[in-house]
């Protein structure tokens, strides 16, 4: 019931009959109303305050691991927001923010929800400044464009990578316009490599340099972003032979460890078994054969072939197993000697050993941190396997490397440790495996169900993950882990120990024979199951606003405790419910406009013209979410072609689409173009077209294209999503200039009326007879509808980060910016 107050006055009653909420005699010229209203939102407000102090009193220990969440959440916000003026905004909202909670009066006694505030804003300012810092410090600019020239420097590092019938160098050079020297990297092939080009050796050798790509398409991998963040300013292949001018000086160098070792391991243990051994003993992945590994990823035990937290952990826990079982047989150690103390130290060396010897990538260092961090709390007698250790190791990886946050090697590792921790730690997961057992039949039964229930849990929350960043998941990657990962954390890895020991007496050869025996039973089960119907699920590009609910969500369900934590199902089942519905793109366009691909009611994908490699095709595929294979469109009976063009129609609801794309740069007549453009929907070239190309809706030529980059069309929503919207101006995306950027006014026209669709009866372009004696002229495709009469065009502007595509005409609407959808002007 309200109060008197809220209501207001009465028709018959006098205004000073309802005093104000203080108590306080009527004011004239104050409506009570009003400070009703104010009255009654600073009390919900103050409930509010009050539930989220209760909220923060009672989960104690949950608190501070947010604190990092913030960290890792302002590292993302700045690579989301676009630029300068964008971070420094943001980086002042919340440094206001944290002052407001410094000078907040806390009358409500809320002190918690007061250093929350404080907390995360501080946390999430740092986790901005570092990688803004780290962006400033250490980003490397791409050279300006593609160059054939002399490379002469010296290698920092070479990498085998004999599956692929070459070896990959890192050289340091100077390079024409850059300020210093530079890192390139430089594929070459086998038969041009030479004797003595190892790391630290100067040579020369000509190459063909292209600046480290961004995505092909939206949503694709960021190979710009990891050489920015990796100091390489280019990479190409090699033309000429290496030329040796100063071998190396440096002796022994860990990288020549590491590859004496995995050509070791080779020598001892030939074919699959002996390059995945090899993987495991060194960190050297570049013998393993391509159908291997292509095995390992569909069946979801892709994660074993690089060194992370599994081979580091194994080792570490063997060391430290075995330190202290044997200090503890000499009774004088034992009392005078902390045995934990020694054995964590011993591991810790070990662990650091094999993290250098394997290349000391950034996820080996990462998991190394970790298994340090646990080392030190059970050295101290501390709960080893804990969120807050966790979130500690989180920290320091993202102080010296935030540009991991982003990576899915992060996402991973961390989502996997974190949801073995909250599974385990659940009430009824501990009740289950606190329960009164039954003899060994029991204790081994329920030892199987924790391991294929953990298994389950892992995969939920990584197979999210994967579809995000990869675009495909194995979906029996559970059931093979159950299996796969006991068999090389307790099998296979302290065989290749055990052997590379025996080995200093060269008397290994029995145990490389069983490891070979453990690892063609590995390969055999990763076979096995990519084999079969149903592995491997693909997914198109998401959101990524889906991405992050399902990230917070899945935080939340792991950071609380008790049954708050269920909450985070709600957003986690959303955001996974609208990547699942993901529509896959209609039309599909590399930055360059070379490549178009077109997805069609089948399994396999419609492309423009075929590809020499496979990396174009895989990644057209795995925008699209297809399985099937690459087929062009002159192929397909719904596309008619000509030498120089392909002209087809896509029908999405009740609307038809006609789209244009060209096969070449041969020149065709101005006027045969500017009559088959304005006869279509969509025009797509990789070179620049005429002002007198006006299609429907979109040109998508060379010089819109500069500026948006790859772009994919979702006909059915309207939707145009480009690269150069994900990018901002961050210093690893390279922009057009000005002027190219002022010639997009040209490049798109306004959507006009077009024949009902009772009038299109077949395919889409009309030949024009033009002038017949023109010099190379070419033909369009045949006709194969009536030509409508020629509408009214108007040219109006393109953004390059546009995302939204107006109606087709055939519709009969009036249509605005034919890719951003206003009004037009």
């Amino acid at each position: 019931m309200a109060s008197p107050a809220a209501q207001g006055p009465s028709a018959d009653g006098s205004a000073a009959d309802f005093p104000a909420p203080d108590g306080s005699a009527f004011v004239p010229g104050k409506e009570p109303g009003r400070r009703a209203g104010h009255w009654d939102i600073r009390a919900r407000l103050s409930s509010v305050l009050e539930a989220g102090e209760a909220f923060l009193e009672a989960h104690p220990f949950e608190r501070g691991i947010w604190l990092v969440v913030a960290f890792a959440a302002g590292i993302v916000l700045w690579v989301a927001l676009p630029g300068v003026a964008d971070w420094t905004g943001a980086l002042l909202a919340l440094g206001g923010l944290s002052i407001l909670g410094l000078i907040w009066r806390d009358e409500a006694g809320a002190g918690h929800v007061r250093l929350a505030v404080i907390g995360l804003s501080v946390m999430a300012a740092a986790g901005m400044t570092t990688i803004w810092t780290k962006s400033v410090l250490a980003g490397q600019p791409a050279i300006d464009g593609p160059r054939v020239i002399m490379v002469q420097g010296r290698i920092t590092e070479r990498r085998e990578e004999a599956a692929k019938a070459r070896v990959r160098l890192i050289l340091r050079t100077q390079i024409e316009g850059s300020a210093g020297a530079v890192l390139v990297r430089i594929n070459v092939p086998d038969d041009k490599d030479r004797k003595g080009a190892e790391q630290g050796a100067f040579v020369r050798l000509r190459a063909r340099l292209m600046p480290p790509a961004s995505p092909m398409l939206p949503g694709g991998y960021d190979f710009a972003r990891t050489a920015w963040f990796g100091g390489i300013a280019a990479t190409g292949s090699a033309i000429s032979p290496v030329e040796v001018l100063q071998t190396s000086d440096r002796g022994v160098t860990l990288r020549g460890m590491q590859s004496g070792l995995a050509d070791h391991v080779r020598s001892m243990l030939a074919g699959s078994p002996g390059n995945i051994a090899a993987a495991f003993a060194s960190g050297d992945r570049g013998a393993i054969a391509v159908t291997d590994e292509e095995a390992m990823r569909d069946a979801g035990l892709t994660h074993l072939l690089s060194i992370s937290g599994l081979h580091v952990s194994a080792l570490i826990g063997a060391v430290y197993w075995i330190i202290a079982r044997v200090l503890s047989l000499f009774p004088w150690i034992a009392l005078r000697l902390r045995v934990p103390v020694a054995a964590a130290l011993a591991g810790a060396l070990a662990g650091v050993a094999y993290t250098l010897l394997t290349g000391a990538e950034v996820p080996t260092i990462r998991s190394c941190i970790g298994a340090l961090l646990v080392l030190g709390a059970l050295a101290l007698g501390r709960d080893p396997l804990s969120m807050r250790l966790v979130a500690v190791g989180g920290l320091v990886v993202m102080v010296f490397w935030p540009e991991a946050v982003l990576g899915p090697s992060f996402q991973m590792s961390f989502a996997a440790v974190m949801a073995i921790i909250a599974f385990h730690s659940a009430a009824p997961v501990r009740n289950f495996m606190s329960g009164e057992h039954h003899g060994p039949v029991a204790r081994a039964a329920r030892s199987l169900i924790m391991l294929l229930a953990t298994g389950l849990v892992i995969e939920t929350a990584l197979m999210p993950i994967g579809l995000f960043h990869f675009h495909r998941a194995g979906v029996y990657g559970s059931i093979a882990n159950v299996i796969a990962i006991p068999l090389t954390t307790f099998v296979t890895m302290p065989l290749i120990g055990i052997a590379l020991l025996l080995d200093l007496g060269g008397m290994g050869a029995p145990a490389w024979w069983l490891c070979g025996k453990s690892l063609e039973l590995l390969l055999a089960i990763a076979h096995f199951v990519a084999a079969q119907p149903g592995a491997v699920t693909m997914l198109p590009p998401v959101a990524p606003w889906s991405f992050v609910m399902f990230i917070v969500g899945m935080l939340w369900l792991a950071l609380w405790t008790g049954k708050v934590r269920l909450w985070g199902l709600f957003p986690a089942t959303v955001a996974v419910t609208v990547m699942v519905l993901a529509r896959p793109p209609d039309i599909l366009v590399t930055g360059d406009g070379h490549h178009v691909g077109m997805t069609d009611d089948g399994a396999d994908l419609l492309v423009l013209r075929t590809t020499r490699g496979d990396y174009v095709r895989d990644s057209l595929l795995e925008m699209a979410g297809m399985e099937g294979e690459v087929k062009t469109l002159d192929q397909w009976p719904g596309a008619k072609c000509s030498p120089e063009f392909c002209a087809f129609a896509l029908v999405r609801g009740r609307k038809r689409f006609v789209v244009l794309a060209a096969r070449n740069r041969e020149y065709i007549d101005d006027m045969d173009l500017a009559a088959a453009c304005e006869r279509v929907d969509i025009v797509i070239a990789d070179r620049r077209l005429p002002f007198s190309c006006k299609p429907r809706m979109l040109k998508a030529d060379r010089i819109l294209l500069a500026a948006t980059g790859g772009i994919t069309i979702d006909l059915a929503s309207g939707k145009i999503r480009t690269v150069a919207e994900t990018q901002g101006r961050h210093g690893w995306y390279r922009w057009p200039e000005a002027p190219e950027l002022n010639k997009l006014s040209r490049t798109a026209t306004q959507p006009r009326e077009a024949p009902p669709d009772a009038e299109r009866t077949g395919a889409v372009v009309t030949r024009v007879n033009g002038n017949q004696n023109h010099r190379n002229q070419r033909a369009l495709p045949d006709e194969t509808f009536r030509p409508a009469a020629k509408p009214s065009v108007q040219s109006v502007p393109v953004s390059p980060g546009s995302s939204a595509l107006p109606p087709p005409s055939v519709e009969g609407r009036d249509g605005g910016d034919a890719v951003t959808g206003q009004p037009p002007t």
